[in-house]
């Protein structure tokens, strides 16, 4: 079929072959600008054009959408404006489709005395048609789950001086393939000032889902935004139009929207909503990071703190907890009644060594029966492990750690004071005297990661203003920067060829970069929040990625998609590795185990991605997992200050380490799997010795 392209036409499909519309006359074009060919009408946009479904035949027929301006009313003010939306909405797509988010610009154009925009097609459902097709709104956690996906797009186009001032459910649509969220039609974005203009502007916008600034005086800013978005958010919740509404009523339907729920919200979510639906813009959110803090609680790795958690936290399961488990609960509830009754805070410190100690060995003593490292598992006796140095590695956090390929150098990032000034730095230490050799300022954001190509050669960085910086790490000269995120780079990983680099962002996507020349290969995505830990097989086949949308992907990494996710954690996933023969992957998250605020560690067959073990000891989130380079005992550190060691076979645990007085931030171990490194958020890295 052929598509008719005059805009008034009744009827405009036509079968192949014919030069004129059969049902208006007009001459059919068979491709425009000889590469798009016209499918279907999408839309109609009420006398300016239409939006069509089309097919690019220079990318082998992928689909494409065809946006058609045609004025009928040539020479007037109205033409004139729908030319100048056009002309931005053409410029906004160029500058901001980088974004995954974001349909990309594919051409624009004037043929046969109309303007055609063309840009990606976006296969999924807009967020109305989602509602109208449901038996009743969104939920809660639903609707946190739009929040989280939507807010980083918002934040990358206000932080370019954009702002959309459309936003509705239906300008996003949802993704078939991976649900993920992108934000559509930018016809009345525009670039804005940060301070409030004189003169008014157009009104451009929906009622009911713009903000008064925006409908009364033609003004918008990031926080019309932020309105736009809690009324398509209420609109999801309670089936009601803020369209409607505002016919009734005007502005004063934000006043009392809660009247319009089926059940009360959580108060973590009233608040937010309340606040993006604020009448007056000066009480209203500002900007997307003030959302963020109110939605969950941004750290490094951990979110959000215990208590503020949205609903209650589901417990893990672990079907072979051993009905011994029983004696557990009444040593609980025993135990807090004498702590109540008197006995203070030596006991409660006494209880929880306890509580720890035996709800690990209760676990430990009933390994799942398809644990395939069964048999008779080697028991790992350390006969001594001793802190050889402990001094600080920076006047700030240590946020990462990582030991070269020939066990001789420890590299860590941090922040640092010089006269005044906030450097963020790397430093290089010899790991047998614990002095610094050298110190590598990076004149960026902060660096949240450092990791060692396993040739030794190269250093590389991960930033807090989404670059990455590759360093010569025998002269400590900078090579490159590459740049391709749009959010904070927070986990790298390097293959055991040192050909390829792996970088996981607060962009949601992962991206695979060829090491030597700094060319970006491919762009993963799948996420829906912040990647915060990627791991590489040593054969270089698999991709493990952990991401604060609370799943764990399995990538095939030389072709550049997902073979599976695994199920199974309820909170977001804070670290991931692999052991060093590839079988096996060790994740961690914020997942607590049976009510007991114990936080969990899974370990997975890597093949089948079942799940073979849980370990359980830490009392606060895990942040921080390694492998030793035997494979024999994997390291994790946490936020209660702690590093335990854990037998992969049994899942016994070996040994706590205590001795930082503050979050564990990086572990890792040295070549012969004899030194752990760790870093802390008590600004020191610690250096232990592991003798059997």
């Amino acid at each position: 079929m052929i598509c008719c392209l005059n805009p008034d036409c009744p009827n405009p499909l036509n079968p192949n072959g014919k030069k004129f519309c059969q049902s208006c006359g007009t001459p059919l074009v068979s491709l425009l600008r000889n590469r798009f060919r016209v499918i279907r009408v999408l839309s109609d946009e009420g006398g300016f054009g239409r939006t069509y479904l089309s097919e690019d035949i220079d990318k082998l027929n992928e689909r494409c959408v065809v946006k058609q301006l045609a004025p009928k009313f040539q020479g007037t003010w109205s033409q004139k404006k729908a030319m100048e939306l056009f002309a931005q909405e053409a410029q906004r797509l160029q500058e901001l489709g980088e974004h995954p988010q974001i349909p990309t610009l594919l051409a624009y154009f004037e043929q046969d005395g109309c303007l055609y925009l063309v840009q990606q097609f976006i296969n999924g459902e807009n967020l109305l048609k989602e509602l109208q097709q449901r038996k009743k709104g969104y939920t809660a956690r639903e609707i946190q789950a739009i929040l989280l996906d939507l807010l980083p797009v918002l934040k990358f186009i206000h932080d370019r001086n954009v702002i959309h001032r459309d936003l509705k459910p239906e300008n996003i649509i949802r993704h078939k393939s991976d649900g993920r969220l992108s934000l559509i039609d930018f016809g009345s974005s525009k670039q804005f000032t940060a301070k409030v203009q004189n003169k008014s502007g157009t009104s451009i916008g929906s009622h009911g889902y713009s903000p008064l600034e925006q409908i009364r005086d033609g003004k918008a800013f990031a926080a019309s935004d932020l309105f736009g978005l809690g009324a398509t958010c209420f609109h999801l919740l309670t089936g009601t139009s803020p369209f409607q509404l505002w016919m009734e009523c005007g502005y004063a339907w934000v006043s009392n929207w809660r009247q319009y729920l089926r059940t009360p919200l959580n108060a973590e979510l009233d608040l937010v909503i309340d606040k993006l639906l604020k009448k007056d813009i000066q009480q209203r959110y500002q900007s997307v990071d003030e959302v963020l803090r109110d939605l969950v609680q941004k750290q490094p790795l951990a979110l959000p703190p215990a208590g503020k958690s949205s609903g209650t936290i589901p417990v893990t399961k672990a079907s072979h907890l051993p009905k011994s488990y029983s004696l557990l609960r009444i040593l609980i509830l025993v135990s807090a009644f004498i702590m109540l009754f008197g006995f203070g805070e030596s006991w409660y410190k006494h209880f929880r060594q306890i509580q720890t100690s035996l709800s690990s060995r209760l676990i430990q003593n009933n390994p799942s029966k398809n644990n395939p490292l069964l048999g008779q598992p080697p028991t790992i006796t350390l006969g001594k492990v001793s802190l050889v140095n402990s001094f600080q590695g920076h006047e700030n956090s240590v946020l990462s750690v990582a030991i070269s390929p020939d066990g001789k150098t420890i590299v860590s990032s941090g922040d640092d004071a010089y006269g005044g000034l906030r450097l963020r730095k790397i430093k290089l230490w010899n790991l047998a005297t614990g002095k610094q050799i050298s110190s590598l300022n990076t004149y960026s954001g902060q660096v949240n990661v450092v990791v060692i190509s396993p040739d030794g050669k190269t250093l590389v960085s991960g930033n807090d203003d989404s670059t990455i910086k590759i360093w010569n790490l025998v002269t400590g000269r900078q090579i490159r920067t590459l740049t391709g995120h749009s959010d904070s780079v927070h986990t790298l990983a390097i293959s055991a060829d040192s050909q390829t680099l792996i970088s996981g962002s607060d962009d949601n996507t992962i991206k695979i970069w060829d090491l030597a020349t700094g060319e970006q290969i491919k762009t993963l995505r799948g996420h829906t929040f912040w990647v915060r830990s990627v791991a590489i097989s040593p054969n270089g086949v698999i991709l493990a990625s952990g991401s604060f949308d609370k799943t764990i992907k399995i990538w095939n990494l030389a072709k550049g998609y997902s073979i599976r996710t695994l199920a199974g954690n309820s909170q977001t996933v804070t670290n991931v590795a692999i052991s060093p023969d590839g079988k096996t992957l060790a994740t961690a998250s914020r997942d607590v185990y049976d009510g007991l605020r114990l936080r969990t560690i899974k370990l997975w067959n890597i093949t089948t991605g079942k799940e073979i073990r849980t370990l359980v000891g830490h009392d606060n989130t895990v942040t921080t997992l390694a492998f030793s380079a035997d494979g024999r005992i994997l390291a994790s550190g946490s936020r209660d200050r702690t590093i335990k060691l854990w037998n992969i076979a049994t899942g016994e645990e070996i040994l706590t380490l205590a001795a930082h007085t503050n979050t564990v931030t990086s572990v890792t171990f040295s070549p012969d799997s004899k030194t752990l490194v760790s870093g802390s958020d008590d600004n020191t890295i610690k250096i232990w010795r592991l003798v059997e």
